[in-house]
């Protein structure tokens, strides 16, 4: 089984970037995480991150017939981009979406979900923890479909 973790912009600078927001680990802490969350349940794992959203559309169109699942944080493309949304439609692998913060809990705009709309689950507001849960959901969805 591969799942694909796709973070997109300002994601690089956790440990930097507000803080009182997005806590004090760093990018590499997420990764390790991811990695080591990956390893415990048994999958592959393969970890992207860009600031550019036709980026982002190409790796999730690269995907196809490639990952078994998706884990992404589209970041402030959450709200704008009907590009990743129609990217991860096209390719209809199974996707969980993961933000760091309560994004409902903040801006008015956040509460908008473009992404999320292709995906089949979300785990909101768990810190970098939510990347760990929306992992071993999509292992254990995928071994049950």
């Amino acid at each position: 089984m591969k799942i694909l973790v796709i973070n997109g912009p300002n994601i690089n600078m956790l440990g930097i970037r507000e803080p009182g927001i997005y806590g004090t680990q760093n990018y590499a802490a997420l990764i390790e995480l991811v990695e080591n969350t990956a390893k415990e349940a048994g999958v592959e794992v393969e970890c992207f991150q860009s600031n550019h959203e036709g980026d982002i559309v190409d790796k999730i169109q690269a995907a196809y017939n490639v990952f078994d699942g998706i884990v992404i944080n589209p970041a402030a493309y959450t709200h704008t981009s009907v590009a990743i949304l129609d990217a991860l439609k096209a390719v209809s692998i199974p996707a969980i979406e993961v933000h760091i913060s309560d994004v409902n809990q903040r801006d008015e705009f956040r509460k908008i979900s473009y992404a999320g709309m292709a995906c089949i689950k979300a785990f909101i507001g768990l810190g970098l923890n939510g990347y760990k849960e929306a992992i071993l959901y999509l292992k254990e969805y995928l071994e049950n479909k």
